[in-house]
């Protein structure tokens, strides 16, 4: 045992949010209702450590509908939600689906066939492929949603001087880079039509405000979360931008850099709202069994937000 101590900065809230709770429950709900197997399009959330674990329970996933083996099984469409192809093709070929999307993407959904159905053009804030953004934008006709990345696909938007517009966000995005990127929007387009209320959910900002608040404490930060999971990408953004440059992207299979960790006195951990509170637990035993250890925990606001599941699964 080294007799140095270690300060592991703790950022609060972080890991599961409400929408992932809701669809690993709705996974877990079906395979007591229905039994195993039960097909899953697209990984429910975006962490192998989940997904490994519901697969040992009977859950298959897959990328199309078509990929289904046995249609008499039902299928589970993920939290990041599908385009409205999607259930019409299941409706068609006469599987049964059962709707996990998280409440807060279906909001986007909603207000993104409100602006068409009133005549908007409709621009969808996110990144080009991850599976939200494909389904939001399978909401509404391709030639009525336009997609912007980032703030230079921002500035060199064109539209007609005498069409309607307005703007829609991915609910994983970084807060900062996308306030930015929406005010080079209105700058240019003054009767742009935003959200009600913002689309990037309480869970994502709450995670990016604990990170802020502890980055610039800590020699080096960790986010454990799974590569193509979007929220934990933009905390690792966060942390490196909030005064931690050596910031990682923690996988559950991927090696801890432990001798670099114990020559550290402050650390920083949090996890991406796909990720479970037993990785984060497992990394500070890891820890603990080379180093003294004085845990900091930082909250910044306690989360109470439950989303239910389907009557039919309870």
């Amino acid at each position: 045992m080294i007799s140095k101590e270690l300060q592991i900065h703790l950022a609060s809230p972080r890991g599961f949010c409400a929408g992932v709770e809701r669809a690993i429950q709705i996974v877990k709900k079906s395979i007591q209702k229905f039994g195993a197997p039960i097909y899953v399009r697209h990984e429910i959330v975006h962490n192998k450590y989940v997904v490994e674990n519901l697969k040992k329970i009977g859950a298959i996933f897959i990328e199309e509908l078509n990929d289904i083996k046995d249609k008499t099984r039902p299928v589970i469409f993920s939290a990041h939600g599908v385009p409205k192809s999607v259930p019409e093709e299941a409706n068609k070929i006469n599987i049964e689906y059962i709707d996990a999307t998280c409440p807060l993407v279906s909001k986007v959904h909603r207000e993104t066939e409100y602006l068409y159905k009133k005549g908007y053009k409709t621009i969808l804030i996110g990144h080009k492929d991850h599976p939200e953004v494909i389904g939001t934008m399978g909401q509404i006709p391709k030639e009525s949603i336009d997609l912007i990345e980032t703030k230079k696909d921002a500035e060199k938007y064109k539209i007609s001087n005498n069409k309607k517009i307005g703007y829609v966000t991915q609910t994983t995005l970084s807060v900062d880079e996308t306030n930015e990127i929406s005010k080079i929007l209105k700058n240019k387009f003054p009767n742009i039509k935003g959200p009600p209320k913002e689309d990037i959910c309480y869970a994502t900002t709450n995670r990016q405000l604990a990170v802020k608040k502890i980055a610039s404490m800590c020699d080096m930060f960790f986010i454990i979360g799974s590569k193509n999971s979007s929220n934990s990408a933009r905390l690792v953004e966060v942390a490196k931008k909030s005064g931690c440059k050596k910031t990682e992207l923690i996988d559950f299979e991927k090696e801890l850099p432990i001798n670099e960790i114990i020559k550290c006195k402050n650390i920083g951990i949090s996890s991406g709202a796909s990720a479970p509170e037993f990785l984060v637990e497992e990394m500070i035993n890891k820890i603990k069994k080379r180093v003294k250890v004085k845990i900091n925990e930082v909250e910044i606001i306690k989360e109470d937000i439950y989303f239910k599941i389907p009557n039919n699964l309870n």
